[in-house]
């Protein structure tokens, strides 16, 4: 990859928007150095998004396969002027070049990366859906959304992200010590 991801084959020129563009990402890791993980991909993350805001970090049992470690998961908002789809392929970059194997859905990883929402848009594509389809069903994605942008409002549901977190069962979501920090050098 080149020293100016923006500048790689999955980033023409021509995909970039002069307008930036608001979004969330929701992160999760619960292989090798979690927390490692996810301040590696948040790096690799910033030479294409501005993140502006960190959640806490949350300790959070597995869903759907529950016979692997517990995950480490956080959200960041951030702007950018990748389109969504190239957003999209360079979160996936970062989830190889950080060990991510294909596997099984809902198995173990390294890293996650999912966008949760883009602007306000609503994108229903085969490799792509915009809000991200189960984020008001899990609480491990809406109790750190809540916590930088609470009352944000979801797209679709037209209801704020507390509100939809008061309607998810937390059970199994615990706030950790210790946050991420980035340096924006």
């Amino acid at each position: 990859m080149s020293s100016d991801p923006t500048r790689s084959p999955f980033f023409p020129q021509s995909n970039q928007s002069e307008d930036t563009h608001t979004m969330y990402l929701a992160l999760g890791s619960n292989l090798g150095d979690r927390r490692g993980n996810l301040t590696a991909a948040l790096q690799r993350l910033g030479k294409v998004v501005k993140i502006d805001a960190l959640s806490s970090l949350y300790e959070t049992e597995p869903v759907g396969y529950l016979e692997q470690p517990q995950f480490l998961n956080m959200v960041c908002r951030g702007k950018t002027r990748l389109s969504a789809q190239d957003l999209l392929k360079y979160t996936q970059e970062i989830e190889i070049a950080l060990g991510r194997q294909p596997t099984f859905r809902n198995g173990p990883r390294p890293i996650d990366i999912d966008i949760l929402l883009y602007d306000d848009l609503q994108i229903e594509q085969e490799d792509l859906t915009i809000p991200h389809s189960r984020m008001t069903e899990r609480a491990f994605v809406l109790a750190p959304l809540a916590e930088i942008a609470p009352e944000l409002v979801h797209p679709i549901s037209g209801k704020s992200i507390q509100q939809l977190l008061a309607t998810v069962s937390q059970e199994g979501i615990e706030k950790v010590a210790g946050e991420i920090s980035l340096n924006n050098n």
